[in-house]
Formats: C-alpha cells, structure tokens, sequence
C-alpha cells in the first residue's frame, strides 16, 4: 500500500473481503439491489468516527441543567453476541505540555509498554515534589465502555427505548462492582449485565466543587429488562461489539508514541533539531533531494487544533 490514499486502500480491502464470501450469483443481486454501497457507505461512515474525530451517534452521554445536575435510567446490557465480556477496559492519556496537547490511547491497555507510563515513573523516581506534580498530571485515566439500553433520558426522551454505547469511569464501575459483590451479608449480589436478573441504573449527576459527581447513582430492585424474550433477543443482536475498542489498530506504535510524547514535552529539543536540519538543507546542492526528516518534522500543528476541539468538547460535556 506504499503511497497509497489510505481510505482508498480501505475501501478496495472491504470490497475484496466481501466478494470472496459471496458468490457471483449473490455479487450480481447486490448489485441490483445496492445493497454493496450501503455496506462500504456504512463502513466508511465508521471509519470516520473514528479517524476525524467526529461526533460517535453511537455514544450516548447524561446531559445536564445549567447547574450540572442531570438524571436518567438505563441498563446495562450484556456482552455482544460472539464475545465475553460486557465491557471494554481502556486507558489513555490527555494532557497538555509546552509542545501542546498529547491525545493518546495508552499501549498498557494492550499489556505493553507505553512511553508515557515510563516517563512518568522516571518522574516520579526523581524524588523531586515538581517532577511526582507533573506525573500527576500525565497519569493515564481509565475509561470502560459498555452496551446500555436507555429507559428514561428526560432531556432527550427520544433516546429512550435505543441501545447505545455508553462511555464512563471509576466510579460507576466500583458501583457496579459492589452490586455483584455486596459488602454486607443482607444485601443480595446481582449481575448488573443480565436481561432478566439484573437490574436499571438510576444516573444521577451532580456538580461538586466544579467537578461531575455520581456519588448518588444506585441500582433499581432486580426486575426483568423487558418481558418479552423475543424483543430482547433483537435486543441484544443491535449491540454493537465492544472488541473494537482494544483493536491493535487502535493505537500507535511505541515509536510513534515516544516521538509525540517527546514534541509535547520538549519541544525546543524537536525546534532545534529541525533548525539544523533546515541550515544543512540550505547548504545541499539544488540538485540533491532534502533529509526525508525535514518534511515529516514540522507536523504538530494540525495535532494541536484536533487536540483543543477534543478538550472543548469534553468541557461541553
């Protein structure tokens, strides 16, 4: 694929993979029907959400009043058919340095090593109380991610009855851990996950000292999701899969993450680099190509405005 418009070589890999599980009879119906386009539409659209940083319809989110407070019920759903479990288990690291903003899945979610949670360790080795500060800062945030079904979003009540996905934190993972592992021996452990033995989450969101707190969110009584077993076997098919999420393809090579890491850090290192580069460009003779590195190394800009619309969606939120 050297040289070639990676989209392009996307699209042209999805319409290999789908002819070679159809035959021509099947390949000449779709054709007829359209229904090809639709799949590769569909595809890219996904692609897109993923790669330009565009809004995920996917996603749900609790939306609140002018004084942070919001409520909503949902369920949490099962894992998706063909997989194990019910959540995704990601972390990550979003901060700023002098350089800009580093945005950032984090290879240890894969069980690697990851450039960021080295240097942060030889940080907060140093013994130095600014340098363990600025760790701090960079630790990487665990996120998990999970199929909910959304039983009542008084703000956007036609978000009710969907199946969405839902993106949260600690918190509500540490609720949803005490109910199937209870602290006390009159309370009854419940899978939170199951159709018909667990139960609704009442998402109760409040502002405290400027932050987003779900302190008062608790699960509902145990009660079937729906009564119908043949709506919720739909259900459960309009899941989307979870397994996307920890892809390899989801992060960067450890390489390319070091290189980022060390543009947002010390960018004075990358700007004087650079500068001699340049200087031996001007010397080389007309007729001889530059460094391949000259054109590659001024390329943090376009990453810097991705970054502050990222950051400005999350204060939105």
């Amino acid at each position: 694929m050297m040289g070639m418009n990676p989209l392009i070589y996307s699209i042209r890999r999805i319409r290999l993979i789908k002819l070679n599980c159809m035959s021509f009879s099947d390949l000449k119906k779709q054709s007829r029907l359209g229904s090809l386009t639709s799949k590769l539409t569909n595809e890219i659209e996904k692609m897109n959400r993923t790669t330009q940083g565009g809004s995920d319809e996917r996603l749900w989110k609790l939306d609140v009043d002018k004084a942070g407070n919001g409520y909503a019920v949902i369920r949490f759903l099962p894992a998706p058919e063909g997989e194990e479990l019910p959540w995704a288990k990601l972390y990550s690291h979003a901060f700023q340095g002098p350089g800009g903003w580093y945005i950032e899945n984090s290879l240890t979610t894969l069980g690697q090593k990851d450039p960021v949670s080295e240097h942060n360790r030889v940080l907060w080795n140093s013994g130095a109380d600014s340098d363990k500060e600025t760790a701090r800062k960079q630790k990487r945030k665990l996120t998990y991610i999970s199929n909910i079904y959304v039983v009542k979003d008084p703000i956007n009540p036609e978000n009710e009855g969907k199946v969405f996905l839902y993106k949260f934190g600690v918190k509500i993972f540490d609720k949803i851990t005490a109910a199937m592992q209870p602290e006390f021996e009159d309370e009854t452990a419940i899978d939170p996950f199951d159709f018909w033995q667990g139960a609704n989450f009442k998402l109760k969101a409040k502002n405290v000292a400027g932050y987003r707190n779900y302190d008062s969110s608790e699960f509902a009584a145990v009660s079937p999701l729906l009564e119908d077993d043949e709506v919720l076997e739909t259900l459960w098919k309009k899941q989307y899969s979870l397994s996307e999420f920890t892809e390899k393809d989801q992060f960067k090579s450890y390489a390319d993450l070091e290189t980022r890491l060390n543009a947002v850090i010390n960018p004075s290192a990358q700007s004087t680099r650079v500068d001699e580069e340049l200087s031996h460009e001007e010397s080389v003779p007309q007729n001889v190509a530059p460094p391949v590195a000259v054109a590659a190394a001024p390329s943090s800009v376009e990453d810097t405005d991705d970054a502050l619309s990222y950051f400005q969606k999350l204060a939105e939120e």
